[in-house]
């Protein structure tokens, strides 16, 4: 894989320069409205006394982490608030580098291209673990490739690119893998609200000092430009303890802090916004997934059954999901998925799409004529 090249932009600049209009389906940046509750907390925020415009506490306002503390059983001294999943991920698996005998970092393959270029940025040895025949994490595998040179285990449940959600047996089994190599789970759960096969299990539900929770409110709130997220550590009087502590250093130096007025409309809309927003978009999604694999199914792709997040990745007779042939489905088909040869070797051949468009209907009209 290259690391050093942002692959996303290539394929999105690529499409927006085509001669022809083209559906987009590269980016996994939400469509639809935020709750109304989050535009609310913002506006209001507006109004607010001057001293409510200086720096909040590093680790994020203490309303927003009691909320937070409260909905998944922590305590709020667990959480810092971060700049989006992506620095969440950071401090933590920067942390497990630090705080882990090993130096290798365990991905499943195919990977979110961004573990694996933080892996490589933090100078990690780097173990590419295939996943299963249904696009799972195989924890079989995982297993037997983990070691005492491990020190970081990362999984991200509901998955992109897969669209899969793993079990609960399967979350509480990375744990025990973690715990068995003195390694450290980093599940980044960032799709969470996006389950559709009712399958989904935080690892918060397992209790281990051997794993953090990473999450934000950038797809579930569709405002992946604010970059609320958090980090769930480990509580700083057990074991690995410092792991806290090395993270809110790290989190200071690096940021300061975060933005005051977004996590103040985050947790307004947090305490405003009822399940009815959350399964209103999930109904959307699911119909979208409907339409677009019914074009998979009308041209003979091969497919992974969306679960979960909100992408689908599929194997088209032949025709590899190679960048070349991005660009010609581009180009001649009006349609920009991502190449499968981006996010590792075991899906190479396959193309990745977000349905994070509303043009889901016309792009997969467009797939039947391409492939027809």
């Amino acid at each position: 894989m290259d690391y050093e090249t942002p692959q996303f932009y290539r394929v999105i600049q690529y499409a927006a320069a085509a001669d022809r209009d083209v559906v987009e389906m590269v980016s996994g940046s939400p469509d639809w409205d935020p709750p109304e509750a989050l535009r609310e907390g913002l506006r209001d925020y507006a109004d607010a006394d001057p001293a409510d415009f200086q720096y909040p506490a590093s680790v994020g306002l203490r309303g927003l982490r009691e909320e937070l503390a409260q909905r998944r059983g922590v305590d709020s001294e667990q959480i810092i608030v971060t700049n989006g999943t992506g620095e969440a991920n950071h401090l933590a698996m920067a942390g497990g580098l630090e705080a882990m005998s090993g130096d290798e970092i365990l991905l499943t393959d195919p990977v979110y291209p961004y573990y694996a270029g933080r892996a490589n940025f933090l100078g990690a040895d780097i173990t590419l673990v295939p996943a299963a025949e249904d696009g799972h994490a195989d924890a079989a595998a995982i297993a037997e490739a983990a070691s005492g040179d491990t020190a970081v285990i990362v999984a991200n449940t509901p998955n992109n690119p897969m669209g899969v959600t793993y079990s609960a047996k399967t979350v509480e089994r990375l744990v025990e893998i973690a715990e068995a190599n003195d390694a450290l789970l980093v599940s980044d759960e960032v799709y969470d609200h996006f389950d559709y096969a009712g399958r989904f299990e935080s690892a918060l539900a397992v209790d281990s000092p051997h794993r953090v929770v990473t999450n934000a409110f950038s797809k579930s709130m569709a405002i992946t430009g604010w970059r609320v997220g958090y980090a769930v550590f480990p509580h700083p009087d057990g074991p690995h303890g410092n792991l806290l502590d090395e993270a809110r250093t790290r989190h200071m130096l690096t940021n300061v802090t975060g933005s005051r007025p977004a996590q103040a409309a985050v947790l307004h809309a947090l305490r405003n916004t009822g399940p009815d927003y959350y399964e209103d978009v999930r109904t959307r999604l699911r119909e979208r997934i409907d339409t677009f694999t019914d074009a998979l199914d009308a041209v003979g792709a091969e497919y992974t059954e969306p679960e979960g997040a909100f992408y689908v990745m599929a194997r088209f007779p032949d025709f590899p999901g190679t960048f070349e042939n991005v660009e010609r489905l581009i180009d001649e088909g009006g349609v920009a998925g991502m190449p499968g040869e981006a996010f590792g070797e075991a899906r190479a051949d396959w193309i990745r799409f977000s349905l994070t468009t509303d043009r889901v209907e016309t792009a997969a009209e467009r797939l039947v004529e391409f492939f027809d």
